[in-house]
């Protein structure tokens, strides 16, 4: 009765736990796509500003979505990520302050109705993308996934005593499925670091930078 409450224990933890950590994937994935999205839209509406104040907003907006991706790319190594996503932040506000100034030298109130609306929304899935970058299981919960597993591997391994003589190939399988397991788990919680990357899922930010030439 005792093992299998605690075997059944595991496996709630495990499935709630990897239901979870793919649910903030698709979290994830979805949010690179929405601001590609915001930043063609933003892109598009530069046409509405002067002609005299378009140009370096646009050469602003490149080096912006350059910084993004490189930040992106530079992970797992935090240290020029870090330095990346600042350069990106910095720009936030080189284009923001670009931006009014050219929306109030334009003759009509449609930049400011259109354009600034626009780069808030980029601006906004920006830090929203970078906050759920850091979004992942809590310590407890994963520390308690180790317990657990560690427990059921020394109730199998105790009940297998009295069994006589002991089967080689349930022990490994068993360790085995329970280690890539967890290493799934993990892995979807940190899919810039591992097998399950979201790299293949930048295309649409590819995309957009493609399409602002160079």
């Amino acid at each position: 009765i005792v093992d299998g409450a605690v075997f059944a224990l595991m496996g709630l933890l495990l499935g709630f736990s990897f239901a979870a950590a793919g649910g903030r994937y698709e979290t994830r994935r979805q949010y690179i796509v929405e601001e590609a999205n915001a930043i063609g839209t933003a892109w598009l509406r530069l046409a509405l500003v002067p002609d005299g104040a378009r140009g370096p907003l646009q050469e602003q907006f490149r080096q912006y979505v350059d910084a993004r991706l490189a930040g992106f790319a530079a992970l797992p190594d935090t240290v020029p990520a870090k330095v990346e996503f600042a350069r990106a932040e910095a720009l936030q506000g080189s284009i923001w302050a670009g931006a009014i100034a050219a929306a109030s030298a334009a003759p009509t109130t449609v930049p400011s109705i259109l354009l600034l609306p626009a780069l808030n929304q980029m601006f906004d899935i920006a830090n929203t993308r970078l906050a759920a970058m850091h979004a992942h299981m809590p310590r407890v919960i994963l520390g308690l996934l180790f317990f657990l597993v560690l427990c059921c591997c020394v109730l199998a391994g105790y009940g297998m005593t009295d069994a006589g003589p002991r089967n080689w190939l349930h022990s490994v399988a068993f360790a085995s499925v329970l280690v890539v397991t967890i290493y799934v788990i993990v892995d979807y919680e940190f899919p810039r670091w591992g097998l399950i990357n979201l790299r293949a899922l930048d295309q649409p930010m590819l995309e957009v930078r493609r399409s602002m030439g160079n």
